[in-house]
């Protein structure tokens, strides 16, 4: 018989431990080529940018230096500043004082003042200063004062802030949403409300709102909404501007949708915490004369706000550890926002969303990130308009590993794809920056981005492209 040639079995052999001895980066960039090829990337702009943990050098990118709207991946920009300026032990501070006089038989000659910090989680279910536990506490406090009546108003004093609630930026179809929710100097329940919906019989019905959680009399909800068909769930928007009183609801609400409600952004927390406030002395037999007001309504009105006579209760919020946790797990854009007006003021500067936006650039600038490599329009990456490179957020965080609070900060990223990443999403626009360690004990920093793709289901196929790491 015949010999028959060993070349076929060497050459599959070869080819065979060629694929074996490929490296991750190898795997990671045959990958990436083939997501680049994908029909929904066909229009689109992809970034990504793979760095070693361990020394920072770049191991393989693609349009690092392209300005990509970020969403909520500027959260890792925001929590990394606010742990370098502020401290993982910062804590916010709420101040219950008075004005005027206690009369000898406890009329409170003056007015109730909340005086707000820009603590984002007074009153929140997710901590221990929950908005029952505050309330009691700040009705204990006013009977240890001894005040039986009140001869004024509660006053909610949110003026640390000022009166912007919203980045410019941001879209009006967000904004009277929970994820939405505008900053405050007194934060109150993270500015949202809900409203309990019951959809029709049938497609086109109209939807009848049940409630809303708390009761919000002072708002005024007209009501839009219509039954959408069964299995298109939840299309239903809340159009309720900054210290606005009527809102609109508008979109479909599904047939045997699995969820009772949604959640509106409060327009003036402020006011809501001293309208709950008095509503609580009131039930406990302590009256104020004159109706809830805060510090920006008192100030339309041409009247005098009076100055601090005493101080009779502090609330101290979690530590900015406490709260970045739940920042990054939970991406709470109203933290984010909040933090960054505390940035600004921690550098002696305004509280608003530029100055703080300002702050955070000149920040990692200073440690030689090129300036224009971050245009940062707010604090969680809510703006479309926001443009940050890959490279900048991937050197963010490199950088951070090496500050004492980075134990607190890594811990608090969510875990996505079994690594440990912080997501983002809005309008036509996918992202991931965080940490992963593969099974090997290789560290890497990963970004990456795709903006402008089109259909639905990208997050699978950027984990496609990111397993070659693992």
């Amino acid at each position: 018989m015949p010999k028959r040639s060993l070349l076929p079995f060497f050459f599959l052999m070869f080819i065979i431990s060629f694929s074996i001895a490929q490296t991750p980066i190898q795997k990671l960039e045959k990958a990436y080529r083939a997501f680049q090829a994908d029909p929904q990337t066909k229009y689109a702009i992809t970034s990504l940018c793979v760095l070693d943990a361990n020394t920072g050098k770049p191991l393989f990118t693609h349009n690092e230096q392209v300005g990509l709207a970020t969403a909520s991946t500027l959260k890792v920009i925001t929590a990394a500043t606010a742990f370098s300026m502020l401290g993982s032990d910062f804590q916010f501070q709420t101040t219950l004082a008075y004005t005027g006089n206690i009369t000898a038989d406890g009329i409170l000659k003056g007015d109730l003042v909340i005086i707000g910090g820009g603590d984002p989680t007074l009153g929140s279910d997710r901590y221990l200063n929950k908005e029952n536990v505050v309330l009691s506490e700040w009705a204990a406090a006013v009977k240890k004062a001894g005040i039986k009546k009140i001869e004024g108003a509660i006053v909610g004093d949110d003026r640390i802030f000022g009166t912007q609630t919203t980045p410019e930026g941001w879209i009006w179809q967000d904004l009277g949403n929970y994820y939405g929710a505008g900053t405050s100097g007194l934060s109150w329940r993270e500015n949202q409300f809900d409203i309990h919906l019951k959809p029709g019989a049938k497609a086109d019905d109209e939807v009848r709102i049940l409630k809303t959680v708390p009761e919000t009399s002072y708002l005024k909800i007209v009501n839009e909404l219509k039954t959408g068909a069964s299995g298109t769930g939840d299309n239903a928007y809340l159009f309720l501007a900054p210290y606005g009183t009527t809102g609109y609801l508008r979109g479909t609400w599904g047939i045997g949708i699995n969820k009772s409600a949604i959640s509106g952004s409060l327009p003036d927390p402020a006011y809501d915490c001293a309208y709950r406030l008095q509503d609580t002395l009131k039930q406990v037999g302590i009256i104020a004369t004159q109706p809830a007001t805060t510090t920006r309504i008192m100030a339309l009105n041409n009247q005098p706000i009076a100055a601090i006579t005493q101080k009779i209760s502090t609330i101290t919020s979690p530590t900015l550890a406490e709260i970045s946790y739940w920042f990054l797990k939970k991406s709470i854009n109203l933290y984010g926002e909040n933090l960054l007006k505390t940035i600004a003021i921690k550098s002696g500067k305004v509280a608003n969303t530029n100055k703080g936006a300002e702050t955070v650039i000149n920040f990692w600038a200073d440690k030689g990130i090129d300036k224009n490599a971050m245009n940062i329009i707010d604090g969680s990456g809510l703006s479309p308009s926001n443009r940050v490179t890959s490279m900048a957020i991937a050197n963010v965080l490199f950088q951070a590993q090496k500050e004492s609070w980075f134990g607190d900060y890594y811990k608090s990223f969510p875990e996505y794809n079994g690594m440990k990443i912080k997501s983002g999403t809005i309008n036509s626009v996918s992202a991931f920056a965080g940490y992963h360690t593969s099974t090997a004990g290789n560290k890497y920093i990963i970004v990456i981005n795709i903006n402008n793709y089109s259909g639905s289901g990208i997050n699978n196929k950027l984990f496609t492209v990111l397993n070659a790491l693992k």
